[in-house]
């Protein structure tokens, strides 16, 4: 089995056919073409003036989160009915559902692979109890959703701690080649909120986001998000904000019409 990596950044390790591959991978180069702000990568390099991880191996962190980075995106556009990443059509919009979840599977067991790279025992069960956490939050999100159920403060911060692992881990995977063992968990505990709130406050009011997304894209979503959470419980009698959540996603009613 040959092992490359793409120019990109994402792994790709060919088995037997490169041409077949990059068929099964269309999804993905199509959402690799959406311009990023390549957040990810920077924080790796940040984190690195710290950490001290050879240049190698931090390739291969790199490697593993874009890759259970770019496997989400495809899978949370299908889940949250999306239209439009970045001004640009979601990728299972023009290849369709299936082949849209078959590349993101495929991408992120490549990522995992990858992971073997780095010659350490802990890699893979770091790899696991990262897709663990970042599948939990997208389920819980779910959950709240399609039950119209609108979770407290401190649920909402629990999943943004499951759903924003990717901060963390990214950390405890450079750690496991670096002699610095500093506990970072605070820190990004920070940054996983303000992250998060901002971008969902963004997501209402930023005329950017409404470009590149959708006019108040996680309304139509139903999704419960910072803004919408404060707004349900610090008014409770007033039943308008989680009336229009319910309303989201249907042919009958345009919920940001309501």
């Amino acid at each position: 089995m040959e092992e490359h990596v793409k120019g990109n950044g994402v792994p790709c390790l060919t088995m037997g056919d490169r041409e077949q591959e990059e068929k099964i991978l269309q999804p993905v180069a199509h959402t690799l073409q959406i311009p990023g702000k390549q957040h990810l990568v920077k924080l790796a390099s940040a984190y690195n003036y710290w950490l001290k991880v050879p240049a190698d191996k931090l390739t291969v962190v790199k490697d593993i989160e874009h890759a259970f980075h770019y496997s989400l995106l495809l899978i949370d556009d299908i889940e949250d009915n999306s239209v439009l990443r970045r001004g640009i059509p979601v990728a299972h919009s023009i290849y369709g559902v299936p082949s849209t979840t078959n590349a993101s599977i495929y991408l992120m067991l490549k990522g995992v692979k990858r992971a073997l790279s780095l010659n350490h025992p802990d890699a893979i069960a770091l790899c696991i109890e990262q897709l663990l956490d970042m599948y939990y939050g997208q389920g819980l999100e779910i959950y709240w959703r399609e039950n119209n159920t609108c979770p407290s403060f401190e649920e909402y911060k629990q999943l943004i701690q499951r759903k924003l692992a990717s901060l963390l881990f990214r950390v405890r995977l450079m750690q496991l080649v670096s002699d610095n063992k500093t506990d970072f968990t605070k820190l990004n505990r920070i940054m996983q909120l303000y992250w998060q709130i901002r971008d969902d406050y963004c997501n209402l009011c930023m005329q950017q986001y409404t470009n590149e997304r959708g006019y108040c894209d996680d309304i139509s979503e139903g999704k419960f998000s910072f803004p919408i959470i404060h707004a349900i419980l610090n008014n409770p009698d007033d039943q308008q904000v989680i009336s229009i959540l319910r309303f989201q996603n249907t042919s009958l009613a345009d919920p940001k019409r309501l």
